[in-house]
């Protein structure tokens, strides 16, 4: 059994590609990376670089590395930028897919996991995102995440080939330092990027209906998300001649953003006192996941809370940026 990741040396890809060598499964990194960094891989696990959208390089790789199930993880991810560039986003994450699919079906591979999003739920009006909660995805990123479920669907029932949809809440944390992600773009890194800078955290919008005015979330370790990937491979194993799951990746569980402020202040030591500006269009008061089915179904359960994702992402952070231990 060898898993192509594609996206592997990112920080998502990473923690996968690390859970599953771990775990004894063999696996190829396909990474053009344009974003990902080739340290972070296991050194047993070869990095083919080229892109997940050129048919060529899929071809050759599916091929000579007998690959029989694909983790699709590799895809263009910021929200802000997919309102500016709607066609770069559906060229990328839609059409890229569409010929990642075809060489997989030519391959004959049988097994095909997608990194999916929250994002495909729009801003529902609920106290649980559940599986069956309507998507209404609010931007061209959250419509091509949900465009590429129909997609990865069809195509399984066309071809008899086991698929999964892996719909993920915030992610956040390190299962080491060296794998932490080096972004700016979620919001506890955001956080520590302005308090190492010597500037406040900001809060978006502190007036929704919720216990303290400010937007609530759901947060999973990226090291319980890993776990979760495995948890789904062994179950597109065991169904190998078709069918199709969909899930929630998340903890149940709502902090807030002040919450998560606080935390912050606490595990850095730092005066993370946020300052308050105008919401941003768009964003839920709450969005927390069900997560039942993929305990019920899969046995699989997050088991890292909120403190120990801030602490390994600090660590993370601090080992990427040695300035932050001395800022005040």
């Amino acid at each position: 059994m060898t898993w192509l990741i594609t996206g592997g040396a990112g920080y998502i890809g990473a923690h996968v590609a690390k859970a599953m060598t771990g775990a004894g499964e063999k696996a190829v990194v396909l990474d053009d990376i344009s974003s990902g960094i080739e340290a972070r891989l296991p050194a047993d696990v070869t990095l083919v670089r080229g892109s997940a959208s050129d048919r060529e390089v899929l071809d050759r790789v599916l091929a000579e590395h007998a690959v029989t199930g694909v983790v699709h993880l590799a895809a263009k991810k910021q929200v802000g930028e997919s309102v500016e560039k709607p066609l770069l986003y559906y060229r990328e994450n839609v059409t890229g897919l569409g010929v990642l699919l075809e060489a997989v079906v030519a391959a004959g591979v049988r097994r095909f996991l997608f990194s999916s999003s929250a994002a495909v739920y729009g801003v529902p009006d609920v106290d649980l995102i559940t599986e069956e909660t309507p998507c209404a995805p609010i931007n061209p990123y959250g419509e091509t995440k949900l465009a590429g479920e129909w997609l990865v669907r069809a195509t399984g029932r066309a071809h008899g080939i086991s698929t999964a949809c892996l719909r993920y809440f915030n992610v956040a944390g390190a299962a080491e330092p060296e794998l932490a992600d080096t972004g700016v773009f979620n919001v506890v890194p955001m956080f520590f990027d302005r308090l190492t800078r010597g500037e406040t955290p900001r809060i978006f919008g502190d007036d929704y209906p919720t216990p303290d005015g400010t937007c609530v979330r759901d947060y999973i370790h990226v090291a319980d998300l890993a776990d979760a990937h495995l948890a789904v491979a062994a179950h597109l194993d065991r169904s190998a001649d078709g069918g199709d799951l969909t899930v929630n990746i998340g903890r149940g569980e709502g902090v807030s953003v002040r919450r998560l402020a606080e935390l912050v202040g606490e595990v850095t030591g730092l005066p993370a006192e946020p300052v308050v500006e105008p919401r941003r269009p768009g964003d839920a008061a709450r969005a927390v996941a069900s997560a039942a089915r993929m305990t019920e179904e899969l046995g699989w359960t997050a088991r890292r809370g909120m403190r120990e994702m801030v602490e390994s992402a600090w660590e993370g952070w601090c080992l990427h940026h040695p300035e932050a231990r001395t800022a005040r």
